[in-house]
């Protein structure tokens, strides 16, 4: 019997080439979107649980509150990790983590190392990351001990064994041992690392006396708490902590902390605070929620095909009954040919998906899987959802065609009934309904994008070429010497740049009631230069001079961000104001216009700016658009010569300036693709139904050719139905996708407003491909001889 049914299907999947053709291909489209966007939520939800004692693993955070604000750093201070483990026997172990981006030389090979972490001796206890070759207990318990990625470990040493070896780290050349070699950290790690240094580097050799300091905030922490251990309970007894520990400096400070542990299996997707690695918890609810509408899509044609083609299979459905088949039989029959379509499908997407995976790592900027077939669970998993996808999809087909009437049938007076028609109807409408939200929804995410990279900034960007010193004495020799090069306008020295991460300082500002106000201030350390070379605006007293002699020692400037914080209603009323900043006392001498040193994300943050040569390690190098190469050529050159020990390496700051949205911008690519996607299917749905629908009538529109029907009225009158469906589903889905992207605006600071022009864009884009597609089948229809129609009546 199985037997039959299945040459049954296959007979008649042949029979309908172009019926099959459809079903298959939307279906099979339908699902190489789900498997990806699958792949995509998967690996975005796997990130850290390969750790065995994820569970028990904990980060610390910590929020400060201020006389003027709270702060969020990413950490505990320096002192926090290890005086917790000393107080808490609910504490197995801590781990801090610190970026370091370190010079490592070895021979003639000279690296500048950005994916190098500072990590306690506790790393490997804490973490599951595999040593291949060390000890995990002792690799990074002395000083100046490195592990190596295989990775960096090929680097620096090629096929050989980098066990015991030495590198130099640092200009000053500190030999350090390697004692472990690590496998590569996977994708779905936050931590990520090519190089670990032993943490005591640091805090007892470059820094000592680090690990007590409670008022220094820089690393990240986590805790790895004992066996059954409630971390809400540990959590209450911080406060008390804080207080025992650090009480008394909290209140000559005015700097109140409160501690707070993160799941660490929580920390990608739901911290709002920083890290190496950051996800978005928002992104994988909407992509989740494309994945089921594109596959909802595809199940949606194929109900529409299936019950349009139901009067076709009328008469088999009669005969069959007539000589005994069963209901049940028949409904199984039918719910059998729509699992084997959907294994059809399932192969093709299967294809599709392997050859569209390394394009789809590329627009989600990571490795989401090596390939399709990677990971047996995975295609075992795909498949059971293409089986229940043919159970789903196939239930309501066949429960309509199984209940067809014999006698009805078998007198051709069969029709399609009200309640096929209307649910057809309502189908189309939830297509064109998704797929409307998704065009409306990828034109938002343009024009935000579009408008945060044409936002006035408040500072010149455009060809300013940045070279990292790493703070290398002759710096200021370098930065005086491509000042001869043509080509070259302006140099100047900073610590940071626009985009890019800043220090923040304990500072006192003088307020409107002559008080010294407590505030952690963001900080830049800048030379005469920066100012005008960047042309940021000043809009009260002055930039810095060298004709002022006390302005290296006695003088700062702040934003009007800064200058609201304490009070003072105009930027001319900060001038002169008395400030202490770490070990500096002296007073403002100009206030600059806001400019956005952050993402557009963010609101422009209270700043503060100070002459600081020792502090500065960045050199921008402004250059004119002509002659680019030979520039930087003859830049390179300049640095060989004076800071021969380290490697040239630059990048321009408008495209640095920008990476900061290319998360968004991979979101917003994603969501356009799946949107091309979401309106292929529903075309290729509302194609078929407009195939079937003017076969029904196909008498209708002989007769009413032979009757005088011009060619526009009849493509109109076939046309009309389909696009009432259209325009319905416009008017559902115009305040569905404003509810959708107003909320998601809402996580930019600075953000358009949504035009209603948007709406009536999308609207007249699916109206138009509506058309298109419905007047390949109505013209034809339209254009046919109706001798040929007639001839049967």
């Amino acid at each position: 019997m199985i037997k039959n049914y299945l040459k049954i299907a296959l007979r008649n999947l042949w029979r309908h080439k172009g019926y099959s053709f459809l079903n298959i291909l939307g279906l099979a489209v339908g699902m190489t979107a789900f498997f990806l966007i699958f792949l995509y939520v998967g690996m975005e939800l796997s990130y850290d649980r390969f750790h065995t004692k994820a569970d028990r693993i904990y980060r610390i955070v910590a929020d400060i509150k201020t006389p003027t604000e709270v702060i969020h750093p990413s950490g505990p201070s320096w002192a926090v990790p290890s005086h917790l483990k000393m107080d808490f026997p609910e504490i197995e172990a801590f781990v801090r983590t610190n970026n370091y981006d370190v010079l490592v030389r070895k021979g003639d090979v000279k690296f500048q190392e950005t994916n190098a972490l500072l990590v306690d001796s506790t790393f490997f206890k804490v973490f599951d990351f595999k040593l291949l070759k060390g000890n995990p207990a002792t690799a990074l318990k002395e000083q100046l001990s490195v592990v190596l990625s295989e990775t960096a470990a090929k680097r620096y040493f090629g096929n050989g064994d980098p066990m015991g070896q030495t590198v130099l780290l640092t200009g000053n050349s500190l030999p350090a041992k390697v004692t472990g070699l690590m496998k590569d950290i996977p994708e779905n790690s936050q931590i990520t690392a090519d190089m670990l240094v032993s943490m005591n580097t640091l805090t007892e050799k470059l820094a000592p006396g680090l690990d007590d300091q409670w008022g220094n905030y820089g690393a990240l922490a986590y805790i790895l708490l004992k066996p059954g251990t409630d971390a809400k309970a540990v959590e209450k007894k911080f406060p008390a902590f804080l207080e025992r520990r650090n009480g008394k400096e909290m209140k000559q400070s005015q700097m109140y902390a409160t501690l707070i542990l993160e799941p660490l299996k929580d920390v990608y997707l739901h911290s709002t605070r920083g890290g190496q690695r950051r996800g978005n918890i928002n992104n994988v609810y909407i992509f989740s929620i494309i994945g089921i509408f594109i596959l909802l899509i595809a199940c949606i044609n194929f109900i529409n095909l299936s019950t349009a083609r139901s009067i076709e299979r009328a008469k088999e459905v009669g005969i069959r009954k007539v000589v005994g088949a069963a209901k049940r039989q028949l409904s199984g029959q039918f719910i059998g040919e729509s699992i084997i379509l959907c294994l059809f499908a399932f192969v093709l997407a299967v294809l599709f998906s392997a050859l569209l995976l390394p394009l789809f790592n590329e627009l989600a900027g990571k490795t989401i899987s090596k390939g399709i077939f990677s990971n047996a669970t995975n295609i075992l998993e795909l498949l059971l959802i293409a089986i229940g996808m043919g159970l789903v999809a196939g239930i309501y087909p066949a429960i309509v065609l199984s209940s067809f009437r014999p006698v009805s049938v078998l007198k051709g007076r069969f029709a399609s009934g009200t309640k096929g028609i209307l649910l057809r109807k309502a189908l189309v409408i939830s297509q064109f309904t998704i797929s409307i939200v998704l065009i409306i929804a990828t034109l938002v995410v343009y024009f935000q994008m579009d408008y945060m990279r044409n936002q006035e900034l408040g500072f010149s960007k455009d060809q300013m070429l940045v070279i990292n010193t790493n703070n290398d004495p002759a710096k200021e020799t370098f930065r005086q010497s491509v000042l001869n090069i043509p080509g070259v306008q302006s140099a100047a020295l900073s610590s940071s740049v626009p985009g890019g991460g800043n220090p923040a300082a304990y500072s006192e500002i003088e307020n409107t009631k002559g008080e010294l106000q407590v505030a952690n201030l963001d900080l830049y350390f800048v030379d005469f230069n920066y100012i005008p070379q960047f042309n940021v605006k000043v809009v009260a007293g002055r930039a810095f001079s060298k004709e002022f002699g006390t302005d290296t020692t006695k003088a700062m400037m702040l934003n009007e961000a800064a200058v609201k914080m304490f009070g003072y209603s105009s930027p001319k009323q900060a001038i002169g104001k008395r400030f202490k900043q770490w070990g500096r006392e002296g007073t403002i001498v100009g206030v600059v216009k806001d400019f956005h040193f952050r993402s557009l994300q963010q609101d422009i943050k209270p700043l503060s700016i100070r002459i600081e040569p020792e502090g500065c390690e960045l050199v921008s190098v402004k250059i004119s658009g002509k002659n680019i190469r030979q520039s930087i050529a003859a830049i390179e050159q300049q640095w060989n010569q004076l800071i021969p020990s380290r490697p040239f390496s630059y990048f321009f700051l408008d495209e640095y300036f920008d990476r900061q949205y290319r998360d968004e911008e991979r979101f917003g690519r994603l969501f356009l693709n799946f949107a091309v996607l979401a309106i292929f299917i529903s075309c290729l749905g509302l194609l078929g139904l407009a195939s079937y629908s003017t076969i029904q009538r196909t008498r209708e529109i002989g007769i009413r050719k032979v009757l005088g029907a011009n060619v526009t009225g009849i493509v109109s009158l076939l046309s009309a139905d389909f696009l009432r469906l259209v325009v319905l589903a416009f008017v559902i889905s115009s305040p569905l996708a404003w509810l959708l992207m107003h909320s998601w605006l809402k996580g930019f600071a600075y953000r358009i407003d949504i035009p209603w022009w948007v709406f009536l864009l999308a609207g007249s884009a699916a109206i138009l491909i509506a058309i298109a597609t419905i007047s390949l089948q109505a013209i034809k229809a339209a254009l046919a001889n109706p001798v040929k129609s007639l001839r049967t009546e």
